[in-house]
Order: C-alpha cells, then sequence, then structure tokens
C-alpha cells in the first residue's frame, strides 16, 4: 500500500506519529478510493489517542492553520490539494431519540466497528512501524470485489442507531453501482420509521447525492423498493402503477421518469436539469382522466407541475430561489418542443418558444430529448430527425430575430412621450400587439419597425402623436 501514500502529508503524519509515539491511521472513504481508482482529495485519519492535539502538531509542521470542531472531537486543516480531517479512535453507542452518538474514546477495532459500511472501514497504518499495512477486519475488500454494501455490525443495529445510514446505504449502491446487501435491505425496511429522527436537510443531501450519481436509477428503485421513497418523497410514489379501462392503459409514469432521468444523466451533470427530469411529469396523478373512446389523458399536467415545483421545493428544503424557478420553468415548457416535433414548425412557434425559455432553451431541449423513452425504433428516429429541425430552427430565428431574453425595442416611457399620455391601460395594450407582432413576424425586431407600428395602433384606439422618440 506504500504506493498509495505519496503525497507529502503522509510522510509528516508518520514521522509525528513516531515522534509522539502514537499508533495513527488513514481510514475511510480515502482507503476505499485506492482500490477503486477513483481520486480522492479528502483523507480521514484517526488517532490512538487525542485527535485534536495531533492535527495541531501536524498543522504546525506544515506551517498551515487548523480548525477545531471540539464538540465533535475533530479537526481539520488543508495542505496542497487535500483536506485532511483527525479524528481520536472512538466508540459510540446511541439513544432511541437522536442520532448524535454518546462518544468515548476506543480502540482501532472500536473505531472500525462504528463505521456504517465495511468498505468504509478500511484502514492504513501510518507509523513508520507498520506503515502501509492494510487493516481490514470485516473483509471491506472483499465486498470491494463483489460490489457490495454490507455493515460491519448487525444491520439492524446500525440502522437504528444512525437512520441516515440507510440513505448512505442507497447512494453508495446508486454512486457506485453496487448491490445493497440482503440483510441490508430487510434491515432498512424494518426501520423505516427511524428515518423522522433525521433533519431534512441532511436527508436531501443524500437526495441530491443519489440524483448526480450516474445512473440515478439505481437508488431511486432502492428507495421505491424499500418503501422509504413513500416516506420521503410520496409524490414521487404517486407516478407508479398502471391504470386499465375498456382494454386501454399507459405507461407507467414512474418508470418512464427514471428512464428520463437517466437518460438526461448522459448529457449533463447539472443537478437541476435532473430535478426538472423527476418532477416533469409529477403532475400527471392528479390530472390523469379515462376519455371514452379515447383513453387516457393528463391535460395541463405539465401546468399544475409547474405549480407544484415550489411546494415540492420547500417540503424538500431545497432552494426557493432561481434554482427552483428554472426546474418551474422547464416543467412548464416540456411538452412545447415536442409538440413543434411533431407538426410543421412555423417561425412564430419557434420565436415564441424563444422568449418563453430565453437562456433555458438548452436545458429544455436536453429534457424533451430525454423524454423520448418509446422502444419503437421507428417512433425514435422520427422524433430525433423532427428535433434536430426544430434545433435548427431555433438557430436560425435566434440569429434573424434576437429573440432570446427578449427586450422590447421601445418602451412603455417611449409610448407615453410619443403620445403624451400617462401610464395607464393604453400603455399595456400598445405594449402587448408590439410584442405579438413580433413573435408573429408581423414587423421584425427593431425600433424603427416598433415605433412605426406603436403609431398606427396608438392612432387605432383614438391617440394623437404628439412628439417624437430619440
Amino acid at each position: 500500500m506504500k504506493q498509495h501514500l505519496q503525497h507529502p502529508v503522509f510522510s509528516v503524519i508518520s514521522k509525528l506519529a513516531a515522534d509522539k509515539n502514537l499508533q495513527v491511521y488513514a481510514i475511510g472513504g480515502y482507503v476505499r478510493d485506492i482500490f477503486l481508482k477513483r481520486p480522492s482529495k479528502d483523507i480521514d485519519i484517526v488517532v490512538l489517542g487525542n485527535g485534536i492535539d495531533f492535527a495541531e502538531a501536524v498543522a504546525a509542521k506544515l506551517n498551515v492553520k487548523v480548525s477545531v470542531f471540539k464538540n465533535f472531537g475533530t479537526a481539520m486543516l488543508r495542505y496542497q490539494d487535500v483536506e485532511v480531517e483527525f479524528v481520536g479512535a472512538r466508540k459510540e453507542s446511541y439513544r432511541s431519540d437522536s442520532r448524535k452518538p454518546i462518544v468515548e474514546n476506543g480502540t482501532l477495532e472500536d473505531d472500525q466497528k462504528r463505521r456504517d459500511f465495511n468498505i468504509n472501514a478500511l484502514a492504513i497504518a501510518l507509523h513508520p512501524s507498520q506503515y502501509g499495512e492494510l487493516i481490514d477486519p470485516f473483509n471491506g475488500i472483499g465486498d470491494l470485489e463483489h460490489k457490495l454494501i454490507r455493515t460491519p455490525l448487525n444491520p439492524v443495529e446500525t440502522f437504528s442507531d444512525d437512520p441516515l445510514r440507510m440513505m448512505r446505504a442507497i447512494r453508495f449502491a446508486s454512486q457506485l453501482n453496487f448491490r445493497i446487501d440482503d440483510e441490508a435491505i430487510e434491515a432498512i425496511k424494518s426501520n423505516l420509521h427511524r428515518i423522522k429522527i433525521v433533519s431534512q436537510e441532511r436527508i436531501t443531501d443524500e437526495l441530491n447525492k443519489i440524483i448526480l450519481s450516474p445512473t440515478p436509477s439505481i437508488g431511486f428503485n432502492y428507495l421505491f423498493d424499500t418503501g422509504m421513497l413513500d416516506l420521503i418523497f410520496p409524490q414521487m410514489v404517486a407516478l407508479y402503477g398502471v391504470e386499465i379501462i375498456n382494454g386501454k392503459g399507459h405507461k407507467d409514469n414512474f418508470y418512464h421518469t427514471l428512464q428520463v432521468l437517466d437518460n438526461i444523466c448522459e448529457a449533463t451533470d447539472d443537478l437541476w436539469l435532473r430535478w426538472a427530469a423527476i418532477l416533469h411529469d409529477i403532475a400527471k396523478p392528479p390530472t390523469k382522466r379515462f376519455e371514452p373512446g379515447h383513453g387516457w389523458t393528463f391535460h395541463g399536467h405539465e401546468d399544475k407541475g409547474a405549480r407544484m415545483v415550489p411546494k415540492i421545493f420547500a417540503q424538500l428544503k431545497l432552494p426557493l430561489n432561481e434554482k427552483m424557478k428554472l426546474v418551474q420553468k422547464l416543467v412548464q415548457l416540456h411538452l412545447r418542443p415536442i409538440v413543434l416535433s411533431q407538426s410543421i414548425v412555423t417561425d412564430s412557434a419557434v420565436r415564441r418558444l424563444l422568449f418563453e425559455a430565453g437562456d433555458d432553451i438548452e436545458g429544455l431541449m436536453l429534457l424533451c430529448k430525454a423524454d423520448i423513452t418509446t422502444k419503437n425504433e421507428y417512433k425514435v428516429k422520427k422524433y430525433r430527425q423532427n428535433f434536430e429541425l426544430v434545433q435548427q430552427k431555433l438557430k436560425d430565428v435566434e440569429e434573424r430575430d434576437s429573440i432570446r431574453n427578449w427586450q422590447p425595442p421601445i418602451t412603455g416611457l417611449d409610448i407615453m412621450q410619443l403620445f403624451g399620455i400617462s401610464e395607464g391601460r393604453e400603455v399595456g395594450i400598445i405594449k402587448n400587439k408590439i410584442r405579438e407582432a413580433i413573435l408573429e413576424g408581423e414587423i421584425p425586431n427593431d425600433r424603427e419597425a416598433a415605433i412605426t407600428f406603436t403609431i398606427a395602433k396608438g392612432q387605432e384606439i383614438g391617440l394623437k402623436v404628439v412628439a417624437t422618440t430619440n
């Protein structure tokens, strides 16, 4: 293992361990990622002694600042390109109403036992007498080889003590494409109720990490199959199932949503575009109707879905800022490019889409491409060809008409000056007519044409020109 300890921080830690006659180990994710061949910039160090004192000694040697968190018994420093956290070896016990442990000093074995999963309990000795020796009491290496998530101790006890570990198990399975051990799955099912003692912020943080994993459907399938999703995000569970009347059914919107999510992940790492994929059909359950002679409809699900977004973001403690507004906009508009791709694409329709989507048009097009989940190869080919036509039309219209993030070529102040009127209904009427005329292609998107149009429309409603505009 010595070849994996080339960073200069390990040399300093090793020398200090010898000087102070302390056993010190690298442990957890950094060690795990060595075997997964994944880069890692976070190093956890466990000390058989006072972790804070040792961290301060290391910081002094490296001439860097150290941050001490006495309440948690930890200290952290940054050196070159890594962040190193120190803690004394400890054992933990829990009260039933809290996931905050009662901590006592412990041995390395105690510290490894308290780790969440075997793959995170791997340790490498840093004292010169054992430097580079791997300590793996729970066969974490075997679990890595078999792509398995297991707990060092009884999983029922592990998940009851700290219920967030249930979410973490699912998150690691999703990030690494690992399987959760059957015993651990049953332990999650039996401990679901314990998730209520975990803060919503911590739950959502794990949920976002699942969403940011390479194939989020792995995590969501675990969340759904264990019953966890019903507790933390019931609106998504409502998408599940197919109802059949008179031999007519509809696609399962839950699994369709997971496919759209996986599809968009192939094109973007943006968390909020991924959230738009999750929520694009979220209002299908409340808008589902059966129309005799026609079949199932979900009329207006895009409008209702957009209205549901703020409530869902608030419920999950997601940011209620421009990120939420982006998701809301994409949910609202997600049918528009699809409709365009199924019909003759007019300049007017493209201008309106550009006007409403603005700088988010590329994200919208990614979402709409991801929304093509049909298994019919002919339909897929047809949709993709039409999408290419729509994208080219978007490019051509934007280059010609500059509609994206459109601002009117003349303002309300210009209109008031032109006709010598004060702010009021007439100004609003004329501004709307200018916008519609430009979007419909009746006049070009320039100031001179807009002034001529404004004069004509003002005269139609009885206004007279009293001044010129600059």
